[in-house]
């Protein structure tokens, strides 16, 4: 992905109103991000436990999305899979993140869900620059390149779901 500034991260909002976008908090830490190992960028609202934010690109322009998750954690021995990358954690790791959709239906308050890692990690778990708590990821047979593919569609599924 290529590196993001805090003017084109609340540009690219298109769920949310223009004040939504103009309030939401950007991550301070946007020149330290490892942007070459990212497909997507990520992260949580500190203030809003239920918030998180994710900005990818789609047919070319950068798209924002805003998304809601429950604040509530599940218990320890329960496990959980994302739909984007696969990686397994445990608790609270993998969240149900549903965003309005964009324009007219999300104003109606038609909206998309996704089960995904609870911090938006999934480009460096695929990686493997990034560990989950548990410690390990499935072993597949697919090479790197092809693990980055089928997240890199999963994700434009959910996302072409927010335009439909």
């Amino acid at each position: 992905m290529k590196p993001l500034t805090e003017q084109a991260l609340r540009a690219s909002f298109d769920n949310c109103s223009k004040g939504e976008a103009k309030r939401l908090a950007v991550p301070r830490d946007l020149a330290e991000r490892p942007w070459e190992h990212l497909d997507f960028l990520g992260w949580r609202d500190p203030g809003a436990p239920d918030r998180s934010y994710l900005v990818t690109e789609r047919d070319g322009r950068t798209v924002g999305i805003a998304m809601r998750h429950p604040a509530s954690q599940r218990g320890f021995l329960h496990r959980s899979m994302c739909s984007l990358c696969l990686t397994t954690h445990p608790g609270g790791g993998v969240s149900l993140m549903t965003a309005r959709k964009a324009g007219a239906a999300g104003r109606e308050g038609n909206s998309v869900g996704v089960y995904m890692c609870t911090d938006l990690a999934c480009s460096l778990y695929v990686r493997g620059r990034k560990v989950p708590e548990s410690g390990l990821r499935i072993e597949e047979s697919l090479t790197l390149e092809q693990q980055i593919a089928r997240m890199t569609g999963n994700l434009s599924a959910f996302v072409d779901k927010l335009y439909a």
